[in-house]
């Protein structure tokens, strides 16, 4: 199969509306987050004030609370997808634009307050993002989809937070570097717009108790649920082990410099990420979601002990590219198939629900594992922790491996 063939499904209008959509969901995040931090400090905001703004991100944590409204109300026009995206997109460059207007020494908890509400609104357009990709994508178009959604948010996490960073210091200024973000919304609800209102087989819920509690019904009246959301936990695991104390690493360890860190750990590592989830979801489109699955995984868990290799190398510039590279690479592919499988267990009677459940409980295993990778590191060696990455990452591929025949299943009846 040539590689034209295996990138054609890159060629649909489908795709350039998810990398529009995708750019819409990863813009907000680092105006409430990293780039909204510096706009603070750089106004000489208390410290303390500052250490509080942290809590603007908690919507994207809990926004499985409020997906079921999502599945259960449909808006009066344009469809119950189609619908919620322009409205929360709109708000969005509303809110975003109203943040430019405030000072933050002298409207610091108003500032906060529009903040909190971007990051409602964010967490609210990634509810129905992903309940529209996971109901539109077809199983062969699951792994680009999955691929340009995450090239479309790295993108925008660059222009919101580095872009947004470089104008308002240089050029723009904070007020106009917000209202430029703000106006970039647009591309998202271009895309709104256009997108096709998928089709339900089965009646949406027409409760709200239909939609909050048969989600869960329907999935743990599946054979294999709980094993399937053990593999949802361990699947990226290793990956995300790793990947906790990488910068702490390549700082403490061979002793690279933050230059060299940002600018091979961070912007060609990020370079590799897309590339990686491009690839993937190119070879996925002629391949089942259980292979991709094994071969994708293997991958990122062999790619860790790179790592290992650099620790025991030391201050290797050649070696440090090449890992970050292939991890990276490797770590890209294996977020693509992962997406896949969040879509594939998805029912699309209740996909906004499902779907914002299943990336809640994906991100437990990132959220938890800092504390047992600094006691690893502090009680051994980095060479030992990046070894138990490996292993850790294991589980995830044995279970997979047994459960084969059941993720096969959901990808024939998901076709």
């Amino acid at each position: 199969m040539t590689l034209p063939a295996y990138a054609a499904v890159f060629r649909s209008r489908k795709m350039l509306l998810l990398l529009l959509l995708g750019f819409s969901s990863g813009l907000p995040l680092a105006l409430t987050a990293g780039t909204l931090q510096a706009w603070l400090a750089s106004s000489n905001v208390d410290i303390v004030a500052i250490g509080w703004f942290a809590l603007v991100g908690q919507p994207y944590t809990y926004k499985f609370l409020w997906a079921p409204l999502m599945d259960r109300y449909a808006l009066p026009f344009l469809g119950r997808r189609r619908g919620w995206l322009l409205v929360t997109q709109l708000l969005l460059a509303a809110s975003i634009a109203f943040m430019g207007t405030l000072t933050p020494a002298d409207a610091t908890w108003l500032l906060g307050a529009t903040a909190l509400c971007v990051a409602f609104l964010s967490a609210s357009q990634d509810i129905v993002f992903d309940a529209l990709r996971t109901d539109w994508l077809e199983r062969e178009e699951r792994g680009a989809g999955a691929a340009v959604s995450v090239l479309g948010y790295r993108i925008a996490m660059l222009v919101s937070g580095a872009g947004a960073l470089i104008l308002a210091d240089r050029w723009l200024g904070w007020t106009a570097a917000y209202w430029l973000m703000a106006a970039l919304m647009a591309g998202g609800m271009v895309a709104s717009w256009f997108v096709v209102e998928p089709e339900l087989k089965d009646a949406a819920p027409k409760t709200l108790d239909e939609a909050v509690v048969k989600p869960f019904g329907e999935f743990f009246s599946r054979q294999g649920a709980v094993a399937l959301l053990a593999l949802v936990v361990l699947y990226k695991l290793g990956d995300a082990f790793a990947g906790n104390l990488t910068t702490t690493f390549l700082l403490r360890g061979p002793g690279f410099s933050l230059t060299e860190i940002g600018a091979i750990n961070k912007g060609f590592g990020l370079a590799a990420t897309i590339v990686g989830a491009l690839a993937g979801g190119a070879l996925m489109a002629k391949m089942r979601l259980y292979r991709a699955l094994m071969m994708f995984g293997a991958l990122q868990a062999v790619t860790n002990l790179g790592f290992l290799l650099l620790a025991g190398a030391g201050k290797n510039y050649a070696l440090m590219v090449t890992v970050i590279g292939l991890e990276n690479l490797c770590g890209g592919m294996g977020t693509a198939a992962y997406v896949a499988l969040l879509m594939a267990l998805c029912d699309r009677r209740f996909s906004a629900t499902q779907y914002a459940l299943l990336s809640a409980l994906s991100a437990v295993g990132r959220v938890y594992v800092g504390p047992v990778a600094g006691y690893l590191v502090a009680a051994f060696d980095w060479q030992a922790f990046f070894f138990f990455s490996f292993l850790i990452a294991l589980p995830g591929l044995a279970l997979l491996w047994w459960m084969r025949a059941r993720i096969d299943a959901l990808d024939k009846a998901t076709a």
